[in-house]
């Protein structure tokens, strides 16, 4: 598995000397084209005909769009993904896998264990995805990250072992698989369940919606923030991006649980038939599923509307910077918030926890703001327009590709191959990072060396 990464960074890095690549050496393109190089060979594979049961194999569309969703961990299907083969499940866990841990995080995990030596451009790239500040500590942070990840990961398959064992009544082996996969997708916030209902069927079980919760709340936090809880225990040593990740995430745990609780306790096609106990936990996984997991444990077509616009704007906010998360990110978003707070109460400087926020800072935010809202704008608009579905259904499903959350109304299956390639480019868009992704389009990448005078229009 680390030999297929190692030889995708070579290719990239080679392609990266010419063409498209060469005009502008940042880590932004080749960081992209490991994805696209990924994602097409995931699509090659499953495309193979042994990789659905049954006679007929998955189409060309199809298996592009199953490989893009589950290298950018977000989960939508176009098939059913308990139609798959033992093969072409395999084939989506190393998918799931390999994105959700970073591809060039993997690569450069590769080069450590082969030749323990990591040039400088690789550092760069390997930066440019997981938000690593400090260079120098590059290779220590990977090793971390790595052990961390495995450790979850098999804590998570051993709970979850223990219940499926005694749930389904399958094999030994086949429970110990099934917990497998569904750890990996859980910590890596894929949402993609081995079920025909996705976790319907364990709607009224705790053990599992709780194993499971955990697991992506953790794997949504962010590995900067993952490797600063392990080295700082105490919260006054915390970073500013630790504690805005760490409290923005713990009032969206509780705010949005509450919400989706509320409005959807009296829905018969939902929490209404469960108990008072069940509907709790029921409203805890379901609220705290859409800002990045994308599991489902009731059918999200069947919600209400404005349960499902709060599940929207969790999608669209996301979860931790450099986690499996799409969105706009919760430090985003809270950067947003206090920005408007410090403007309504007239304060010249934004303070947070005691630290002033550079401009530099709160113009990034409000660019992946704007630039986020642009998207889901604009494809909302195309995809109403080839499309019959309601505006409620084709916002919450571009949302969700942004969001690489991977929750559907329904209607994902019935689109048009021009509606699954725009949800494909979102998806990947969402998961490397819209700036990212946009640097990576830019046609200049360097910075102007004059600037134009001063002048201020009016603002009202």
């Amino acid at each position: 598995m680390l030999l297929a990464p190692t030889l995708v960074w070579g290719s990239v890095q080679s392609v990266a000397l010419r063409g498209f690549f060469n005009r502008a050496r940042n880590p932004a393109r080749i960081v992209l084209s490991a994805y696209l190089a990924f994602i097409t060979l995931g699509t090659f594979l499953l495309f193979a005909p042994f990789a659905m049961d049954g006679p007929r194999g998955l189409g060309f569309t199809d298996a592009l769009f199953t490989s893009t969703s589950a290298v950018t961990v977000t989960g939508l299907s176009t098939v059913d993904v308990a139609g798959f083969s033992l093969f072409g499940e395999l084939v989506i866990l190393a998918l799931i896998q390999i994105g959700g841990f970073g591809i060039m995080t993997i690569a450069s995990v590769a080069i450590l264990l082969t030749s323990r030596k990591v040039s400088l451009r690789q550092r760069m790239v390997a930066r440019a995805e997981i938000a690593s500040i400090d260079i120098g500590e590059l290779r220590p942070l990977i090793v971390s990250i790595a052990k961390f990840t495995v450790l979850t990961e098999v804590v998570i398959a051993l709970l979850l072992f223990v219940r499926f064992s005694g749930l389904i009544g399958d094999s030994i082996p086949g429970s110990a698989y099934s917990a497998i996969f569904h750890a990996v997708s859980g910590f890596n916030n894929a949402g993609v369940a081995l079920y025909s209902d996705n976790l319907e069927r364990f709607a009224t079980d705790p053990f599992v919606l709780v194993t499971l919760s955990v697991a992506f709340i953790v794997g949504g936090l962010g590995f900067p923030v993952l490797v600063e809880l392990r080295r700082r225990v105490q919260p006054r040593m915390w970073s500013l991006h630790t504690k805005l990740t760490l409290s923005t995430s713990a009032v969206l745990l509780i705010v949005a649980p509450i919400l989706v609780l509320l409005l959807e306790w009296n829905n018969e096609a939902t929490f209404g038939p469960m108990s008072t106990v069940d509907k709790l936990f029921a409203g805890w996984f379901t609220g705290s599923t859409p800002r990045t997991a994308g599991f489902n444990i009731v059918p999200t077509g069947e919600m209400t509307d404005p349960a499902l616009l709060v599940i929207t704007s969790l999608m669209f906010i996301g979860a931790g910077t450099a986690s499996t998360s799409g969105g706009i990110k919760v430090v985003t978003f809270a950067i947003l918030a206090f920005v408007l707070l410090a403007e309504v109460r007239g304060d010249s400087d934004v303070n947070v926890f005691k630290r002033r926020l550079s401009p530099a800072v709160i113009r990034r935010a409000i660019t992946i703001a704007l630039l986020a809202v642009g998207l889901v704008v604009t494809a909302s608009i195309v995809l109403e327009a080839i499309s019959s579905y309601p505006l409620t259904d084709t916002i919450f499903e571009v949302t969700s590709a942004f969001g690489t959350v991977g929750l559907s109304t329904g209607i994902t299956a019935n689109l048009t191959v021009a509606g699954h390639m725009m949800l494909a480019v979102i998806m990947v868009a969402g998961r490397v990072g819209l700036l990212t992704f946009v640097t990576a389009l830019a046609l200049r990448s360097q910075q102007l060396s004059y600037r134009y005078p001063e002048e201020r229009p009016i603002i009202d």
